[in-house]
């Protein structure tokens, strides 16, 4: 796939960002299936759709804060701590995400956090990624506290993103999984994504269990 094939579709080309798709392998035993060739999983296997949405940045919303919280800058292992206290099955680490900043498509003005002024501390955060040589941006960790969700945290997230990458992207992509309890796909599509294609990832059980934990195409709490 070329970028030219990847930039006419991008949620239905690859269920990964351009700049991913020759760099990430599957683990043994998952596959990755479009929801229009996809026919179920096998007997014993593991079946997790994903969503894939794309933001032509045409008309972005204006970013709004709610009253009570204000942006801050915030270090790596405050951003891993929010980060995991946000999701029950991943977990990331303050090296992984200095290990972020090696990437070619690491920018600085694309990490960002929002605090609770009333109790100090992180309430919302998010990391964006953007491929210059394609011009695809991509919303990676985005990620709302627990107890402060349905407050338009994860709307002010995800606008001010796309508002700082409307000047050097031409589109966005977002994925997360359909089955979130936070319903992120209500979220992306009321800022304005849209295009979806569903994915499917496949795991098979791994020693006789079919429990085994699906791989993350991005990550996303709110």
């Amino acid at each position: 796939m070329d970028k030219y094939e990847y930039s006419a579709d991008p949620c239905g080309a690859s269920s990964l960002p351009f700049w991913k798709t020759e760099l990430v392998k599957l683990p043994r035993g998952v596959r990755v299936i479009r929801e229009d060739a996809f026919s179920g999983p096998l007997p014993g296997e593991t079946d997790e759709p994903y969503f894939k949405l794309l933001h032509r940045l045409e008309s972005v919303p204006e970013p709004r804060l709610p009253d009570g919280f204000a942006p801050v800058s915030c270090g790596l292992e405050e951003l891993a701590a929010h980060i995991n206290s946000c999701y029950e099955r991943e977990h990331v680490t303050a090296r992984e995400l200095e290990a972020y900043r090696a990437r070619p498509v690491f920018r600085p003005e694309l990490w960002i956090a929002v605090r609770d002024t009333a109790s100090g501390a992180v309430a919302a955060s998010g990391i964006a990624e953007l491929d210059p040589a394609l011009g695809e941006g991509v919303l990676e960790w985005i990620q709302v506290s627990p107890g402060l969700r349905r407050r338009g945290l994860g709307s002010f997230i995800v606008c001010e993103l796309l508002k700082r990458l409307k000047e050097s992207a031409r589109f966005v992509t977002v994925s997360g999984r359909m089955e979130s309890e936070s319903r992120p796909f209500e979220l992306y599509t009321s800022c304005g994504f849209e295009a979806p294609v569903i994915w499917h990832v496949i795991t098979a059980p791994r020693n006789g269990d079919a429990s085994g934990e699906t791989p993350v195409l991005n990550n996303t709490e709110l």
